[in-house]
């Protein structure tokens, strides 16, 4: 049986999508994924790709690390994305139209010498 993998990635979360076409399990660092993330509402996004794609009885095997949870969750919906296009080329045109192919490149701005924050700064006073 063939494996297929993706690479997902968003702020400093990083999520390695492993699956194959077996039964329907997901595990997220070894653990089950209603254990990994706690509420529902939050990993709905994950099953995007699989939900447009209509792809059934997938074996899916996730590492993640790094960030929060929220882009964990976004990181591993990117990659899972990227998994089903190597899994069957014709997913290109539905996954990229709803936009699951291109990661997020914002970051945090860095802090600058002489300011509180990256942008904040003291009050200043003319007189």
């Amino acid at each position: 049986m063939k494996i297929y993998s993706g690479c997902g990635k968003k702020k400093c979360a990083i999520a390695r999508v492993f699956f194959k076409i077996k039964k329907n399990k997901i595990k997220i660092n070894n653990l089950n994924i209603n254990e990994y993330f706690n509420k529902k509402l939050n990993y709905k996004l994950i099953f995007d790709p699989i939900k447009l794609t209509n792809s059934k009885n997938l074996d899916i095997k996730i590492s993640v690390r790094g960030g929060g949870k929220c882009s964990q969750i976004f990181a591993i919906r990117n990659g899972l994305a990227k998994a089903l296009l190597c899994y069957n080329e014709k997913y290109k045109k539905i996954l990229s139209d709803n936009k699951l192919l291109t990661r997020d490149s914002r970051m945090v701005e860095r802090k600058k010498i002489g300011k509180i924050k990256s942008r904040k700064s003291k009050q200043f006073s003319k007189r």
